[in-house]
This record gives C-alpha cells, structure tokens and sequence, in this order.
C-alpha cells in the first residue's frame, strides 16, 4: 500500500558543523558526514552528489517510549586514530547504552553501520533515512524491495537509487518490518509521534520528498548503498553485508594508517596540532572526487543546512579553494595530488581564460560571477609546481597565456572579490593578479613577458593611490593615522573622490550605506604574504593597527578575525541561521593568514596556530567561522565553538597545514618566488604611467613617460598644448598578443598636456575620439 502524500513541505539539509567527515581510500565512491551524533549528509557517486539528508535511529519499547537519537549532550564521537575517518558514536540514556560504527566500504559505494544496544530493558532499534538522491529533495520515489530472499528499503530519482538493507548477529535478516513514507505526513517520526510505536508499513511512497523505516533488533549492521537502480544497490548491499562489517573496519583503519604514517609532518607540533593536521591532510583527501580527479570541493556541507534547500551548498569546486588546497598538498609533500588538481584546473579553464566562480565538478556552472583572483590562483600554483619540476612546462604554457591574458584585459576591478561580493578594486585581489602575472611570464619565454610585467608593475606601484584611506572620521576614532580599504569602486580609476562612494555591504539586515573610505578588511595581509609589501611598510602597519582595533576579536578557544567591518555573512543576533542577512563572526582561516605576515616579519607563528587549533572541533574539524556572543545552548552556540556555517571548511584546513610548514621553515612556502625576488617587499619606482582604455589616466607626473597597452596594433596620433608639431608613435608587441608604445615626454613640465588619438592599423580606421593627460607635480597626483 502506497503511503499518504504530504502537501507544501519544505526541503532542508542536516546542519552543516559536522562532527566527522570520511570516506574510502579504496575505490569506493561514496563520502559520509556526522552531524548531531548520526550520520548526515552521504554522497555518492561524487563527492558533489548528495544522497541523503540523514540516518538516524529510534529506540523505542512496545510499551509508548520512543526517543530519537538525535543532538543532545549524551553523545560521545571517537575516530580509530587521528585523522582516519572511521568512527565510533555512543548515546548514553538511563535505560540503554547504544553504540555505532561508521566506515566506508573501500571497495563499493556502501557505507556500513554495525550497532549494539544494551539495555535491561526490551528496546528495539528503528533506523530512520531521509532520501535526497541527486541531491534533489522531490521527486524521489520509494519502495520495499524484495531481493534474492531478504526485504530492503529503496529510493529512486533519475539515473539515482539507493537501498538500506541490514543482516542480524546471526546472518539473519535484520528488519523484521518496513515503511516507506512522505516527510512531515507519512515518515517514521511522524508515526511515532502520533502512536508512540510503529504503527505503519507502507510499502511504497512519492513521489515526493521520501523517508524510509525499518525496524531492528538490539544488534546488527547496517548496509546503505548506491547504485543505478534498486536492483544493483541491493545487490552491493547484500555483497557488502556477505563480507561483514569487521573485516572492512580493520582494511579502511589501516589503508588510513598507512597512509598517515606516510605524511610529512613539521617538528615541534604539539599535541593537538598534530591532531589537528593529520585530521587537515585527511579532510583534503576526502574531497577529492574519484571521478574527477584533483577536484576537491569546498566542504562537505550546506552552511546552515537545517534551515536551507540550497542545491549547491559547499559541495561545489572553487578554483581558489582548490588552489589552495593543492598548495596545502605541496606543502606536505604530496606532488601528485597538486598536479592532479593543475590538470584539472586546465580541463575546466574557460575559453578567454578565466575559471568558474565555482562549478559541478563535471564543469557545469553554479553561480555566474568573475572573480580575478580565481584566474590568478591556477597560475600560481603552476609556477610552484614548475619550481619543483613537477611536469612538463609546454603542455601547460597555453593555459598561463589565457589566464594572463584575461587578468591583463579584465584587472584592475575584479567583477566580485573573494567574499563574492563587491566588485572594485581589492588589494587580496590584486596581490593574486601581480603575483600571477610575475611568476606566470616567468614560465614564458623572453619576448612574451613585456606586456605582463608593465602592468605587474604598474599596478603595484598604484596601490596606495588607489586603496589608502588616507585621515578618514574612522581612522581618527580607532587611533591610526589611515589604514588600506577593504574594496574601492572601479571609478577610482578615474577620480580618487571615488573613495567616498557608498560600497555596498551584503548580507545584511539592513545595509549601513557606508562609504568605501569607511571600510576595512584584512585583505592585505595578501600583500605581505606574497611579497609586494614588507611588514615594516608604514601602511602595512597602521593597516595591522586598524585591523586589530577593529576586527580583531578573542574568544575562549583564541584569537581570529572578523572578514570586514559591517559583515553580515552569520547567524543573526538572537543565533537564528543566516537567511540572506545576519551578522558575520569570526574566521580561524584568516588566523591563519595572520600568522603568516608574522612569519614574514622574523615572527613566530606558533600562537596562530594554537589558535587555530583550539578552534578546531574534539575530532580536529575546523569551522568557517566560530560564535562571538553569549551562549545559547538551545541553538549549540558558545563562545569559541563553531557556529552553523561550514565544518570543515577545506580551505582552513589547507591554511592550518601551509602555517604549520611556513613557521618550520621560516617563510610563508607558498610564496610566488619570481614575485618576492622582483619586488622584495618594497613598492616599485615606475617611471611611467599606463594609459589603457580601461584605465583612462588623466594625469602624469613630470618627468614619467606615458605609456600605451591595448591588445592589437595602433600608432598614437599625438601633440602637446593641442596639436602643435603633431607625431605618430607605431606600437609594436609586448607579448601574449598585446602591442604597446611609450612617448618620450619626460621633459614635459607642470601644466602643459598631451592629447592624443590612435590609428588601428590592421582595420585602417581612426578612433575617432581625442584624449588628454594633463601635466602635473608628485604632490598632485
């Protein structure tokens, strides 16, 4: 009999701090979560592919006692050693003890729960799963299955199925009853909860959004597989129940031992740290997909997952997170897995050669926007891999010149900086870019570099032009004499007033309106890190001064910081979940980022990276961000704990390990090389400026050239104090396909001007628009 359909539900995910992540260093392609003391989200056959929402248990008598095992403080989570994702649950009550283990199978998309109950009293076990196959909440189907001799809970959804099956103690069939129902109508809770028992046994449901129900002995193991159709997931679930629960908990321990035992680890980690990184490095491998190779996604969850039908959640590839975790990979000496990533970083480049503001792993898009630092990052983590002589340099040459090429076009203004919010100029943005656009025209050959360091260069020495507050009402109330701005509006390129343009604050309940000059963020501890800037610069440190009067913020588990003034990416202030506005908290990651301009400065960075272990969970998880407020217990907020954003956060687990290996080696090991020696920490003396369309200067210093770039042939068309004694200047190639010229006006003084025009030479048409730079003093521009 069909079960009774639910009407008007809505859709939403396990919370997204989980407890545990794993999966199978076999060829298993299945990946797990605990969240609340059960298993949340799994995900097969990719790691981007949600199947479930959660398997949780009942446990109940004949007599109207039921309680789910679900959150509370009575739940103890251990791990068969540090950072080897098989894992033990213990729910303690005043009538029973139950106790759970987790493990991937290594060699099918099963994954198996083996579970006792012990009890003086007659309590029966009912497992409890919430279907999302293909990630998808409706349009699931379910069914009681019988196959080969034993009863199995199955759901469907397009080319997905998935099949819970379980085996007794003594090879029996484990369910001695099943249901299939419809969430929040005809779902096992609800059965409970209207009869205080198991009063339904549906045997199909949907389609819609499908939960399923079995009930069991005090004993078993659990068998939960995926595969092309019912059939074929009951199948491997048989197959791995034949196998038994045992023999593959003790090959998954010691595929993860061994592996462990081959990781480089820094000396004089204490302790938790190294809990911590071994737990980091085994978070990296477990998002990494199996079909696609070197893509990682960015966690394994849905920020705020409890309140959100977000398709997308975590669960997707960004090419800065996965540059960064390949960086993470370097550094622990793990090659293989950072060219891995580079070959699919070249796979999935986009035609004029920019990357996905994240995307299926398949390369299908998700959002839509341009982030600049996205295009940089790929060729960063090229030239790192080419300075240990990872792989062949021609094959991936074509690569650098799409992604240069595109930087060079596109910079300075990014579409979105890396919060993927405002676009503008923003100094993480633009240290990437430099960065990219240095060491990348490195692996170039001579004649192809010109182009790429012109605007290198040019942008670097223009930092301060375009990014310094300068005396703001902020700055005089925080004590500094100006500070660098979290992002300036594209206009700035054309009028410095463009610093006291409103900049939007997203995420908010209600946006502040603050100007851009009123706004600061820690993005450029990137300028450090990367070597534009040194620690001792004036502006890097009433910069840090600012930053640590304003964003800095302590709590129990230790220092972190807050992304900008004004965030509004968290829960909000009573710790209801982030719905599109809130109230942003701090980040462990930029802890990290801390750390390494301490690192820099001859510093160390030991108590960045106690901190940052401190704010990891008991099992060594780190959060996106941690709770900042007062405790509120009935939402699992306190002060120094993970809020409900994302737990693990990949990325933080990829800084944690490169600082842990930058204080070892006493430099940040993710470094640009070609970058660092060019610039050394100093602002570069250009004796030019560059006029582009995109960047129409109005001004020049006496005694600079003026300089032309544009990406095909022109000749300028140019005089002075109008068009007395007119010249023409031919451009010729800079490399990568653009041409540029310089006119030698050096001698020019204060107060005359340049006008100028251009001829495009392979179309023999004129512009058709006159241009003007004006002559000024140092002090004026």
């Amino acid at each position: 009999m069909k079960a009774p359909e639910a009407r008007g539900t809505r859709a939403v995910w396990s919370p997204a701090a989980k407890e545990m992540v794993g999966g199978s260093l076999g060829p298993s392609r299945l990946w797990f979560t605990l969240s609340q003391g059960i298993i949340s989200e799994v995900y097969s056959p990719r790691v981007d592919i949600p199947g479930i929402k959660d398997l949780g248990f009942i446990v109940a008598d004949d007599r109207g006692f039921w309680i789910e095992l679900k959150g509370g403080k009575n739940v103890q989570i251990e791990t068969a050693g540090e950072g080897i994702p098989a894992v033990t649950l213990r729910h303690t009550h005043d009538r029973f003890l139950f106790t759970a283990r987790v493990v991937a199978s290594p060699a099918r998309e099963v994954l198996l729960v083996e579970y006792h109950l012990v009890s003086d009293d007659p309590l029966r076990v009912y497992p409890l799963l919430s279907s999302r196959l293909g990630g998808q909440a409706f349009g699931n189907t379910a069914q009681v299955l019988e196959w080969h001799g034993r009863r199995f809970l199955t759901a469907s959804q397009g080319p997905f199925s998935l099949s819970l099956g379980g085996m007794g103690s003594g090879g029996e069939e484990l369910f001695s009853r099943l249901s299939c129902g419809e969430t929040e109508e005809s779902d096992g809770w609800q059965d409970f909860s209207r009869h205080g028992r198991m009063a339904w046994t549906w045997d199909s449901a949907g389609p819609g959004q499908v939960a399923l129900m079995g009930e069991g002995g005090p004993a078993g193991t659990l068998a939960l597989a995926f595969g092309s159709s019912p059939e074929a997931a009951s199948t491997l679930a048989l197959s791995a129940l034949a196998d038994g629960f045992e023999p593959q908990w003790d090959e998954q321990v010691e595929l993860w031992k061994t592996w462990q035992e081959g990781l480089r680890l820094p000396p004089r980690l204490t302790a938790l740290q190294r809990k911590v990184y071994r737990t980091s490095a085994m978070v990296l491998k477990v998002h990494e997909d199996k079909t696609f190779p070197g893509a990682l996604t960015a966690s394994l969850s849905i920020p705020w997952g409890e309140a959100s039908d977000s398709r997308g959640g975590y669960h997707l590839v960004w090419s800065r997170d996965l540059s960064e975790s390949a960086g993470a990979a370097i550094a622990m000496g793990d090659r293989v897995l950072g060219r891995r990533i580079l070959s699919y970083l070249l796979a999935t480049q986009q035609e004029d050669g920019h990357w996905l503001q994240n995307q299926w792993l398949g390369g299908k898009p998700y959002w839509q926007g341009l982030q600049l630092d996205e295009a940089a990052f790929p060729v960063l983590l090229a030239a790192w891999l080419a300075r240990e002589g990872s792989f062949d340099l021609q094959g991936i040459r074509p690569m650098i010149v799409r992604a240069l090429t595109f930087i060079i076009r596109e910079g300075p203004v990014t579409g979105q900086d890396r919060w993927e919010e405002d676009p503008g100029i923003n100094l993480f943005t633009l240290a990437v870019a430099i960065s990219a656009l240095v060491d990348g025209s490195a692996l170039l050959d001579a004649e192809e570099r010109e182009a790429a360091l012109w605007v290198a260069d040019t942008w670097n020495a223009s930092l301060e032009r375009w990014c310094w507050s300068g005396e703001t009402h902020l700055a005089r109330r925080i004590g500094v004499s100006g500070y660098y701005l979290r992002a300036v509006p594209a206009a700035i390129l054309e009028d410095l007033a463009a610093k006291g343009l409103p900049l939007l604050i997203k995420n908010r309940c209600h946006d502040p309106g603050l100007p851009a000059c009123d706004q600061i963020s820690t993005d450029f501890f990137q300028l450090v890190r990367f070597g534009l800037r040194s620690p001792e610069d004036p502006f890097i440190r009433e910069s840090r001064k600012a930053v640590d009067r304003l964003l800095r913020a302590e709590t129990p588990s230790g220092t972190a910081w807050y992304r900008y003034n004004g965030d509004g990416y968290g829960e909000h202030e009573d710790g209801a979940p982030f719905d599109g506005t809130g109230r942003g908290r701090p980040w462990p990651l930029l802890a990290g980022e801390r750390g390494h301009v301490a690192v820099v400065a001859g510093e160390s960075a030991r108590g960045y990276l106690r901190d940052m272990a401190n704010m990891a969970s008991p099992l060594g998880l780190i959060p996106e961000q941690v709770w900042d407020a007062p405790p509120l217990p009935e939402r699992g907020l306190y002060p120094g704990g993970p809020t409900g954003s994302a737990m693990p956060l990949v990325w933080a687990h990829a800084e944690f390990i490169k600082l842990a290996n930058s204080e070892w080696k006493k430099k940040p090991v993710d470094r640009p090389e070609t970058t660092w020696i060019r610039y050394g920490g100093v602002r570069p003396e250009v004796g030019w400026r560059l006029w582009r369309h995109r960047h129409r200067i109005r001004t020049l210093e006496e005694g600079r050239e003026l300089r032309f770039l544009w990406s095909r042939r022109a000749m300028v068309h140019w005089g002075v104090d109008g068009w007395k004694d007119p010249k023409n200047t031919e451009s010729r190639p800079l490399g990568m396909g653009f041409w540029g010229t310089a006119l030698p006006v050096r001698e020019l003084s204060r107060g005359q001007a340049i006008v100028f025009t251009f001829y495009w030479i392979d179309e023999e048409r004129w512009e058709g628009e006159d241009y003007r730079v004006e002559i000024v003093g140092e002090e004026e521009n």
